[in-house]
């Protein structure tokens, strides 16, 4: 019986560190990382060329991601920190923006060249420029 107590207020005490100690977590902010220290990105604005218009972004997205992985691997992919704005994609115009780490530009270029098809259909991804920044990405590459 003695232990059984002991063990509760064991157990009491446990729960009211966590509590307090979770709660001060919570109100403290983290700290943004300097810009010296943060991952350095550029856009590259690419151009499929297909004989089938593609509508779907999400199609667009997954053919850059297998090329990617089949190309640079998982670890390689990982590092390029590849991202496919869905939202930039110009189905008009099929065209569209990847984000990459400012290393990686080349390589995910490479990669890009080794994508066969979407659907069935056979596609070339066409590099049309980089830039460092979103904005002007979209009104040299994506507005002609």
């Amino acid at each position: 019986m003695p232990q059984q107590r002991e063990e509760r207020h064991v157990v009491i005490f446990l729960l009211r560190l966590v509590e307090r100690y979770s709660c001060e977590m919570v109100k403290t902010k983290l700290k943004p990382i300097l810009p010296s220290l943060r991952e350095k990105k550029r856009y590259l604005v690419f151009e499929v060329i297909s004989k089938e218009r593609i509508e779907d972004p999400g199609k667009i997205s997954n053919a850059v991601w297998n090329c990617s992985l089949k190309f640079l691997g998982l670890l390689g992919a990982a590092k390029a920190g590849i991202m496919v704005l869905s939202n930039k994609w110009d189905s008009s115009l099929q065209r569209g923006i990847i984000k990459v780490s400012h290393k990686h530009v080349d390589a995910v270029k490479a990669a890009l060249a080794f994508a066969g098809k979407i659907d069935n259909a056979d596609i070339i991804f066409r590099s049309l420029g980089v830039s460092g920044i979103l904005r002007k990405a979209e009104n040299r590459y994506l507005k002609t």
